[in-house]
């Protein structure tokens, strides 16, 4: 009690100094400094359009300090993610809607190779195994087919997929660059960033290709033809905004060469991995007569 007295006595006696110097003066009283102080904070509204969604997406993306690509932070930091980011990114490949970019709704400035590496490694090992599997199953019971392994093809593959994931996207990262500093209305992705979009674009024909065990040829197409559509839309999707303030002609001649390059990878692992086995007709078979022998008595 005593100590609670002088503390309020001694409260008074500053609070006297005070109005004597400054008559206008107001005074907090040791209990209210104590208390403590609330701030507001102000929300602004949601923004309309994908614009806004952008502009929200990347402040509330981690940012992260980017090291030099030399150094070994930089590629230990393209791995860095977890499985709950790569099961998004590959779900959000599986279902392409426009006005969700890939990009800014899924990546979100964190790209990492550890799901398009082995996106492509998957792709690699389906398509050459079930390949060999849907070809030893047409052939199969064919008195002139004898069964060898074609390890060969796992080598064409993998030069085909990665090349495609590593070498187009290299292309079309080098000419959006370009083309920024022609136009000013075109951006691009980083280097990173495209190439995580490519990569994940090829989830879908992992399925595909393991379905095309089924020997029906119309079969084939109609799955390999839906996963191709799928995974084209996810590249229109997300390089449409960059290139659509470009000259028109350029900005058809990208998106076509895009779907173009898309289509003949498709098409070609078609025609290559799952090739129709052509149903050789019987050969006929010819008898020749047998042949009389006479014998002459001597």
């Amino acid at each position: 009690m005593a100590s609670a007295d002088q503390l309020q006595f001694q409260e008074f006696d500053e609070a006297e100094d005070l109005l004597a110097t400054t008559p206008n003066a107001t005074t907090k009283s040791v209990s209210e400094e104590a208390r403590p102080q609330h701030a507001t904070l102000q929300m602004g509204g949601d923004s309309d359009g994908e614009e806004g969604e952008t502009d929200q997406t990347e402040l509330l993306a981690p940012q992260k300090k980017t090291s030099g690509f030399w150094t070994f932070q930089y590629y230990q930091d393209l791995f860095d993610v977890d499985t709950s980011q790569v099961l998004d990114r590959i779900r959000a490949s599986f279902i392409p809607m426009p006005g969700r970019n890939f990009v800014r709704h899924h990546l979100r400035n964190n790209p990492d190779l550890y799901g398009p590496f082995w996106i492509c490694a998957t792709l690699v090992i389906t398509v050459t195994v079930v390949g060999n599997l849907a070809t030893f199953i047409q052939m199969h019971g064919k008195p002139d087919y004898n069964y060898s392994p074609q390890f060969h093809k796992v080598t064409v593959a993998g030069i085909v997929i990665y090349s495609y994931a590593w070498l187009v996207p290299l292309a079309l990262w080098g000419f959006l660059q370009w083309r920024k500093g022609v136009s000013s209305g075109v951006s691009t992705y980083s280097f990173m960033e495209t190439v995580c979009v490519y990569g994940y674009s090829l989830s879908a024909y992992i399925p595909s290709t393991v379905l095309c065990v089924v020997p029906y040829e119309i079969f084939r197409w109609i799955i390999l033809l839906v996963a191709m559509c799928l995974s084209g839309f996810v590249l229109i999707f997300a390089f449409w905004p960059h290139v659509r303030r470009d000259n028109k002609m350029v900005a058809i001649g990208t998106l076509a060469s895009i779907a173009l390059l898309h289509v003949l990878l498709a098409v070609g692992c078609k025609e290559y991995f799952f090739w129709r086995v052509e149903e050789q007709p019987a050969a006929p078979v010819t008898t020749t007569p047998k042949a009389h022998i006479t014998t002459q008595k001597m």
